[in-house]
């Protein structure tokens, strides 16, 4: 995984856990959940690379 795409996608997990925290404090329900979705897909693209990773090595 290039450092590129690691960081990418850890941006995507740390900017959807800010959304989500932010709906929760305004009682914005639907940034809330587009927070959560976007933490969620930043995660599984990070496990996708890290086992391209590990299949590569």
């Amino acid at each position: 995984m290039g450092i590129g795409d690691k960081t990418r996608n850890i941006g995507k997990i740390v900017e959807g856990k800010a959304k989500e925290m932010a709906g929760k404090a305004t009682g914005h329900e639907s940034l809330e959940r587009k927070g959560k979705a976007e933490k969620i897909k930043g995660k599984v693209k990070h496990a996708v690379e890290r086992g391209k990773d590990t299949f590569r090595h």
